[in-house]
């Protein structure tokens, strides 16, 4: 049970954190709706603070639970046989929790604001993901899948490859957070970035739009599906070349 709380703490400060960011701190809100950035984080600001949540999540809930926060993670690890396959189901399942709890808590928050209107006619209202009319520069389907698929996969293989154990110890955190950064700066403008299918779940059942949520099972699909092969190929076509060869016994020993 205590892994299982972790994943729900966990993904709900990574959802808090970055999404929040996006809500809150993006752009300031000035009287008359307008936005402006003058003071605001941007894409750059918003990045940082998903990888930030990540980093400071694994580190101080990492060692109870794996810190995965992600159900693509949770499969990617699954299929790179580090995660047994009984665990998948109630990790998923807090993930998810977790995140829903967030996307209301943004939205209470939110609306302290007297500035604030959700507006369901906004791409990205409470920093949702989508495509087409709903990705924030207009990016196709093809490319919301083919970004999420691929994004995903690299993220699981940095995952599975710092949490091997020829890696240094101790600095895998940090290089999941870095990683996480990158990716959101790379798909923000495409996807609003998911990677992570908790994380879009969580803020799209409170946007207001039945549109985004008809759009949550690319943010399903491509995760899980990339974080899948990513558990495969590292599995069966790194992993044993990551290991260092094992020094031969001396003749005569037994």
């Amino acid at each position: 049970m205590k892994k299982y709380i972790a994943e729900f703490i966990g993904t709900f400060w990574l959802v808090l954190g970055g999404c929040g960011s996006a809500v809150f701190a993006a752009f300031i809100s000035v009287p008359g709706g307008e936005n402006t950035n003058e003071f605001g984080l941007g894409y750059l600001g918003v990045s940082v603070a998903f990888g930030l949540t990540v980093f400071t999540g694994a580190y101080g809930l990492g060692h109870i639970s794996g810190g995965h926060f992600n159900p693509a993670v949770s499969f990617g690890l699954w299929m790179g046989k580090r995660f047994p396959s009984s665990q998948l189901a109630p990790y998923i399942g807090a993930q998810v929790l977790g995140a829903i709890l967030a996307g209301f808590f943004i939205l209470i928050v939110a609306q302290g604001n007297p500035n604030f209107i959700l507006d369901p006619a906004q791409s990205n209202p409470l920093a949702t993901n989508g495509f087409g009319d709903h990705s924030p520069q207009g990016y196709s389907f093809m490319a919301a899948l083919l970004i999420e698929f691929v994004l995903t996969f690299m993220f699981l293989l940095v995952i599975l490859g710092v949490t091997d154990k020829p890696a240094p110890a101790g600095f895998a955190p940090a290089a999941i957070g870095l990683a996480l950064t990158l990716i959101h700066l790379v798909s923000i403008p495409i996807t609003n970035t998911s990677v992570n299918p908790a994380r879009s779940t969580g803020v799209a059942l409170f946007c207001g739009n039945p549109a985004l949520i008809g759009q949550l099972w690319l943010f399903w699909l491509a995760p899980i599906a990339g974080a899948l092969l990513a558990g495969f190929v590292y599995h069966n076509v790194l992993e044993d070349l990551s290991r260092p060869a094992v020094a031969p016994e001396p003749e005569g020993e037994n």
